[in-house]
């Protein structure tokens, strides 16, 4: 099985069902607090650079929900700037297996990558389920 580098938002109710999943798979999850992780452009760029702009933000963080930052608006250069600023912004998890790396978590990407115990078709392991209420995974 793998050993997954798993950066995410401690207390996130998502990441921990995701590494949950990860971990009943077999794979081995090492967990980095993704808030507090010295990120630099290329170490971003590593994970995002395969992937359209747009899908980088975290659509429940705050700025993102309120409008004040527009992913379909900004330029690769300044998503970048936006996100070492302020990483809350950042699409979670990031996981890291040997030199790949992925943004999200979507089961059935996942499932074909490392592989992965059947989830329940249709579950959204990324949205916070508490977007229409207080939302801590929002929060820093």
């Amino acid at each position: 099985m793998a050993e997954i580098v798993f950066y995410e938002k401690p207390g996130c109710g998502n990441n921990t069902k995701q590494k949950n999943l990860l971990a009943e798979a077999g794979h081995h999850v090492l967990a980095k607090n993704l808030l507090t992780e010295t990120w630099t452009i290329e170490k971003l760029l590593a994970f995002l650079k395969p992937y359209p702009v747009t899908d980088w933000f975290n659509r429940a963080a705050p700025r993102v929900k309120s409008g004040e930052v527009n992913p379909e608006a900004v330029t690769a250069e300044e998503a970048l700037q936006l996100i070492l600023a302020e990483p809350l912004l950042l699409r979670r998890p990031l996981m890291q297996v040997g030199d790949d790396r992925r943004i999200g978590f979507d089961p059935e990407m996942v499932a074909q990558w490392i592989g992965l115990t059947p989830v329940e078709t249709g579950t959204d392991l990324e949205s916070c389920p508490r977007q229409h209420t207080h939302n801590p995974c929002a929060e820093p």
